[in-house]
């Protein structure tokens, strides 16, 4: 709520009131399990 003060009064930086509403609003939710973020290796090596 700070940051968004912030923002309003002095033209501050709005991408910190959007993290912190943001925060505030899923606050006690579990982050959203999207699935692996990398790739799964090669059981193989091609040697040349």
């Amino acid at each position: 709520m700070e940051a968004l003060l912030l923002v309003v009064e002095f033209a501050g930086p709005t991408m910190f009131a959007r993290i912190g509403i943001m925060r505030a609003l899923n606050r006690g939710k579990p982050p959203p399990d999207s699935g692996p973020r990398r790739k799964k290796t090669k059981a193989y090596r091609v040697i040349r």
